[in-house]
């Protein structure tokens, strides 16, 4: 493109200057030339003029003399030999400084080529790079704002967001091998241990039930990682939900759990409608306030609300510190470590919850209650109308 440019501003130098050349020359030749003064046609006959209309054949007008029309001629033919040597030169001179113009050109736009797209190398072989063992390495590109340098801090971002995504999957599938490998560990001592020898009625009895409650335990965390990839995976169909229908329902089906734990239980439900999967909207309220009731104190109170904002529920229980409660939406997370009780959770209640709302646009938060203990957590679906997606 340069040298294009180059060649097109000599062309159109070269067609300026021929244009006014000889006019110029003629005129400075003239006035430099000592004679009288003479008339323009017979003085400055332009070229076209001589050729086709010879001085000889002509008739000179009246007070012109010889003398006049051979200083004409002379003028003339100066200013032709001038005209036809200053574009000699000026062709000359133009082509060799197109020639130096385009290798100087040439050069310089290799080496700002490679400067400016030296980012560009940066970032693919950091990116060759990368793996599964260093995904802690970042661009960092010192640069000058511009394209590359939001390309490159685009590219950091991703990364960093990556390697948490990954983290986390490597933290799941540690907990859930730790998770999962306890109630086999269970199981195993139970049969080596109770079984051993010759057990009576009774020790087989009860070995039974520890069996049974340790596979329970077992198939209830299983269907939780379940239920949780699902909801990672997103949603295959929306439909319209009454989000407080369910809600209602959610309580009543508790209110007897509620009870028995002394927990006192309350719905303020106004109308909200949520486009997505029923049965995963379900599980989001189910967990909510079986979390809020299971985790309380006797006496305590939960206190479910929907609106046009979402879903709330508050519940009283052991103190919350502040710090640890973002921690709390991650897989396996528990305010106090595992005791492998009898009807103890697995610790995906509310990740399950974090997951289903994300895969509805919506977004769980949680605060620490400061008077009472506890916590509210709130989920928060996207505000005005929504269309039913499909994928």
């Amino acid at each position: 493109m340069l040298v294009l440019a180059g060649a097109l501003l000599t062309g159109l130098v070269y067609f300026l200057v021929r244009q006014g050349l000889y006019s110029s020359i003629s005129t400075a030749v003239t006035t430099a030339v000592p004679a009288r003064r003479m008339s323009p046609p017979w003085v400055m006959p332009s070229p076209a003029a001589s050729t086709s209309m010879p001085y000889a054949r002509a008739t000179p007008p009246d007070g012109v003399t010889a003398t006049d029309i051979t200083q004409g001629l002379a003028v003339t033919k100066i200013s032709d030999i001038a005209e036809q040597a200053a574009l000699s030169r000026l062709l000359t001179v133009s082509v060799i400084v197109l020639f130096a113009y385009a290798a100087l050109s040439i050069l310089l736009a290799w080496w700002m080529a490679g400067r400016v797209l030296h980012p560009v190398a940066v970032i693919t072989g950091t990116a060759r790079r990368l793996s599964g063992e260093n995904l802690h390495e970042r661009i960092a590109l010192d640069a000058p704002p511009g394209e590359l340098k939001e390309l490159a801090d685009t590219f950091d971002a991703m990364l960093g967001r990556i390697e948490q995504l990954v983290s986390a999957q490597q933290r799941f599938a540690a907990n859930a091998a730790h998770e999962l490998r306890t109630p086999l560990a269970v199981q195993r001592a139970a049969a080596e241990i109770g079984l051993a020898g010759e057990p009576d009625a009774r020790q087989v009895a009860r070995i039974r039930t520890k069996l049974i409650s340790v596979a329970e335990s077992s198939e209830q965390l299983i269907e939780g990682l379940l239920l949780l990839a699902t909801s990672e995976r997103g949603l295959e169909r929306r439909e319209p939900i009454a989000l407080d229908v369910i809600a209602d329902a959610v309580a009543e089906g508790l209110a007897g759990q509620a009870a028995e734990r002394d927990v006192t239980l309350s719905l303020h439900a106004e109308p909200l409608t949520v486009y997505g999967d029923g049965v995963l909207l379900d599980r989001l309220v189910h967990n909510l306030v079986a979390n809020a009731v299971h985790y309380n104190v006797k006496g305590g109170r939960v206190e479910v609300r929907t609106g046009p904002d979402g879903v709330e529920v508050v519940n009283t229980g052991p103190a919350v510190p502040p710090e640890t409660v973002p921690h709390l939406f991650e897989p396996f997370r528990r305010l106090r470590e595992r005791t492998h009780a009898r009807g103890e959770g697995a610790g995906l209640g509310l990740s399950i919850v974090d997951a289903i709302a994300r895969a509805h646009g919506a977004r769980a938060t949680a605060e620490a209650n400061g008077e009472g203990g506890g916590l509210s957590v709130r989920v928060r679906f996207p505000t005005g109308p929504q269309e039913p997606q499909r994928r």
